[in-house]
């Protein structure tokens, strides 16, 4: 019973609270899909806000309170909550309202991985009572595992990210006209301020540089004890594993050795097992920290013996662990490129990056076909222009790709060479 009223006063003090003061996100969750909603990505990137943005959107369709159920998992109270509970949530909602068939009821549950058995839970509620159901959680093993096993393909599957540089501009209230001069300078200096504070909201909401690295930080230390450390059982110590974090972020926008990082921790004398590394980073991936890119290679052997790229899922958060460093502008440019191409992605779109003597950033399939290529550079100059422009035609030749561009940060300018035409772009027009 104790339980029971603690998800009574849990969805009576949230309904209170409606309608949430939110502001916009990008994405949209679909209202009466008939399919269970799963909302995932990196903690604090916003996926509890898409909650309450859809539930706002509910309420303005014209559901009312009493129809919306919210629970957030994360709540301490739930700490030793079994499945055996999640009867205990069903019978508080319809003791609050008796009359309310739950087939009308939009049942939202908040970082619902945090509880074992979950899946099972919102499998038969959705089977038998609801069919509208949305969940969020900050495991990509939330997904590709659990989902795909138990939930037998009901979900309809939603990333969500850290802010875009668009969805930046508008938090900061920012209106700048692109195509004006004036606007061209706007946007060039709150880019600058984007690539230090990165696109948690929170942070960006933070008012000194000093909170915003300190919550930053905070974030970091969350997902090396709690989502890495604690949830897989890492035996190793916590020295090791951030020493091997910072390593991967440290190298960012280039190919990732294990074996020299492997070699690295040897030679200190620090005993760990060299597969040991390869899964962390799989750890880390499946929390979101990173983001992994392989070569582009019609070779599945080639492919899986060439040394991986990882991109943050924030440069902010990246900074705040490292020191910065004189060359960060450019590898801060490439990272958020790379996060808006991964945006664009659908379920069988894919980003790798081209090595064949001349490199290109990043190549871009939708579905079997490779749609774009793309490289990334601070500025575009006399130095590396033909490093650039080469690196593209090299590619385009592999891939049979016309479509090519090079983003900078504020240069722009079409470059014609060997019957294909170069759009370079600045970031804010990509």
């Amino acid at each position: 019973m104790k339980l029971r009223s603690t998800f009574q006063s849990i969805i009576s003090l949230h309904q209170r609270e409606l309608p949430l003061d939110l502001q916009d996100r990008k994405m949209q969750l679909p209202l009466d899909g008939g399919r269970i909603v799963t909302v995932t990505g990196i903690r604090r990137c916003g996926k509890s806000s898409l909650l309450g943005l859809t539930i706002n959107r509910l309420l303005e369709a014209g559901v009312p309170k009493e129809r919306i159920l919210y629970v957030g998992f994360d709540d301490e109270r739930f700490l030793s909550m079994t499945p055996d509970n999640f009867d205990e949530l069903l019978q508080a909602y319809r003791e609050m309202y008796p009359t309310t068939s739950l087939q009308d009821v939009y049942m939202f549950f908040d970082e619902i991985q945090l509880v074992s058995g979950w899946e099972l839970f919102v499998l038969r509620v959705y089977k038998n009572y609801c069919k509208h159901i949305f969940i969020t959680g900050s495991t990509a093993k939330m997904l590709s595992e659990e989902i795909a096993s138990a939930l037998r393909g009901w979900p309809d599957e939603y990333r969500e990210y850290p802010l875009s540089f668009e969805e930046y501009l508008s938090f900061k209230e920012i209106e700048a006209d692109k195509y004006s001069e004036e606007g061209k300078a706007m946007m060039a200096s709150a880019f600058r301020d984007y690539c230090d504070e990165g696109g948690f909201p929170e942070v960006v909401r933070a008012q000194t540089k000093s909170e915003k690295v300190k919550i930053l930080q905070s974030y970091f230390n969350t997902m090396l004890f709690r989502d890495m450390i604690e949830h897989y059982h890492i035996g190793a110590s916590v020295s090791v594993v951030r020493y091997f974090l910072k390593r991967v972020m440290n190298n960012l926008t280039k190919p990732t050795s294990v074996n020299n990082i492997y070699n690295d921790l040897k030679s200190q004398g620090l005993k760990v097992a060299k597969d040991s590394l390869y899964l962390w980073l799989d750890y880390a991936c499946n929390i979101f920290l990173f983001r992994k890119v392989q070569r582009y290679t019609k070779s599945m052997v080639k492919q899986s013996s060439s040394p991986a790229k990882y991109y943050m899922a924030d440069i902010a958060l990246r900074n705040a662990v490292l020191l910065p460093e004189s060359e960060d502008a450019g590898k801060a440019l490439e990272n958020i490129v790379y996060l808006n191409l991964e945006r664009s992605l659908g379920e069988e779109d894919q980003i790798s990056y081209f090595y064949e003597q001349k490199e290109c950033d990043f190549v871009v399939q939708r579905g079997e076909r490779v749609s774009e290529l793309v490289q990334v550079c601070w500025t575009l100059n006399e130095e590396n222009m033909e490093r650039e422009v080469g690196g593209l035609l090299a590619a385009s030749t592999i891939t049979n790709c016309k479509q090519c561009k090079i983003i900078t940060f504020c240069q722009q300018q079409t470059i014609e060479r060997e019957g294909i035409r170069i759009e370079v772009l600045p970031i804010w027009a990509q």
